[in-house]
């Protein structure tokens, strides 16, 4: 390989990483990484200093450009948007602070920042890059990138989940929600199910799903049981990792027909995200390398 093309293969799960994060979809993070290289395919690699830097400047500008046209796109969704789910391997989750990051329950708090907020936190509190390497990237003085950091910081934790869960603990509530709803138990599925638990699905006009958010355990419980409890004879439900975390892919007559992102606090679950629109289901049928 050439120095760009090695350079931009030895930093694309890296790339696709930040742009994921700062975007919400794989296939537009894809859009932006084939953006990025034919941009730095044209670059002078004898001026630029450090390769990774300087890669992750493009994406991150790209990625903006992306950002801010997809604003538009959603004003007109159908129903509730949700990220697009990404199997990825089980050792991701060893890697507390990058699972974190991409989660489902994340991501939705970073879709309340501004593009620029936004670009801003994933660089800095998840990618450790330094003021002056963001401020390049964002079109902004480093003063100014530092309260930037400093809002988005305090609004993200007034939102973000509550506490780290042990593996044992998401993988004991996985369990018993997959037990519950398997097999039709509407009590066993309310006890595991936080009192505030918060449902959320993403049919994107094709598939029916809930279009606003439903709140509280009993609500959530019967209305889940009403649904899929009709075709639990054809219904099979499977423990994945989705986005680093704990996740349910739900199938009909051995077709994939959505996937659950569970969001576990204190052994129960407080977050339901439930992805049907099929044009979100690709990237479940292999893993995606998410990197820091």
């Amino acid at each position: 390989m050439d120095s760009a093309t090695e350079a931009f293969v030895a930093h694309r799960n890296l790339l696709f990483t930040v742009a994921y994060e700062m975007l919400g979809s794989a296939t537009d993070a894809e859009d932006v990484l084939q953006e990025t290289w034919l941009r730095w395919a044209k670059v002078d690699l004898e001026t630029v200093r450090e390769h990774r830097a300087y890669l992750v400047r493009i994406t991150t500008r790209q990625a903006l450009n992306k950002l801010r046209s997809l604003g538009r796109r959603k004003e007109s969704y159908v129903g509730s948007w949700l990220p697009e789910p990404l199997l990825t391997a089980p050792d991701v989750a060893d890697d507390v602070e990058l699972s974190d990051s991409v989660s489902m329950a994340m991501l939705l708090v970073l879709e309340t920042l501004t593009p620029t907020e936004r670009a801003v936190f994933v660089l800095r509190d998840v990618f450790a890059l330094e003021y002056d390497e963001i401020a390049e990237a964002v079109g902004k003085t480093p003063a100014a990138v530092r309260q930037i950091a400093h809002r988005a910081r305090n609004h993200v934790a007034a939102r973000r989940p509550r506490g780290v869960v042990s593996a044992a603990e998401s993988k004991g509530a996985v369990a018993a929600f997959q037990k519950a709803v398997t097999t039709g138990d509407l009590q066993g599925l309310i006890e595991i199910l936080a009192p505030d638990v918060v449902l959320l699905g993403d049919g994107g006009g094709i598939k029916q799903t809930v279009q606003r958010p439903i709140l509280g355990a009993d609500k959530v419980g019967r209305l889940m049981m009403g649904g899929l409890g009709r075709v639990t004879s054809q219904l099979t439900v499977e423990p994945v990792q989705v986005n680093g975390s704990p996740a349910v892919a739900v199938y009909l007559d051995g077709e994939l027909d959505g996937v659950m992102a569970l969001l576990v606090e204190e052994g129960l679950i407080s977050g339901l995200y439930y992805v049907r629109n099929p044009e979100k289901l690709s990237w479940m049928q292999q893993e995606t390398t998410v990197s820091r």
